[in-house]
């Protein structure tokens, strides 16, 4: 049921965001000559696949986990995209193609051996990640591995329909503010 309400919200959110979506390209062009940022994370089974957002930083810096990164990297249109989650649009197509889904821990990358060793040994990565879930929420990050890798399972072990939606509701409502950045 939750790949259904994915599919639809993805879908749609797609057709109804494009028009805000090329904006956004359109100013980034100008911001760094590159909007969509690319990377490679950890999916589910722990497969790479490539995760899509409005890129914040500067074309040449370093490709780190947010926590590691610096706030000198990230551009005046970048912080906007940060603060507004707007640079995470992009995802949709993630979720739309199956890769992620709306609701599930945040992917993180392949060089984050800490976080992968205490995922693996809690099961996260038998679902597929997700844009927010119940760590985004309550704001625990990347920076805590075990920490978060106890909430994943936590929210993994008990998610339905109705925590599927309370989720992206507390994000869209302003809840939850990803991943700090160092000073």
């Amino acid at each position: 049921m939750i790949r259904l309400f994915d599919f639809l919200f993805s879908f749609f959110g797609i057709l109804f965001l494009s028009p805000v979506m090329l904006v956004l390209y359109v100013i980034g062009m100008f911001d760094t000559g590159s909007p969509v940022f690319k990377q490679q994370r950890v999916g589910k089974n722990k497969r790479p696949f490539t995760l899509y957002k409005f890129r914040t930083m500067n074309v040449k810096a370093q490709s780190v986990a947010t926590h590691l990164a610096n706030t000198a990297e990230i551009t005046k249109f970048g912080s906007f995209l940060r603060k507004s989650k707007l640079d995470e649009l992009p995802q949709l197509f993630n979720v739309l193609f199956g890769d992620m889904s709306l609701v599930g821990p945040r992917p993180n990358l392949f060089n984050q051996t800490e976080l992968i060793e205490e995922r693996d040994s809690r099961g996260v990565y038998n679902v597929v990640p997700g844009i927010t879930g119940l760590a985004q929420i309550n704001e625990i990050d990347m920076s805590t591995p075990r920490e978060l890798a106890i909430k994943d399972a936590e929210m993994i072990k008990s998610l339905n329909i109705g925590d599927y939606f309370k989720y992206i509701f507390a994000t869209v409502g302003g809840k939850g503010q990803g991943d700090r950045v160092v000073k």
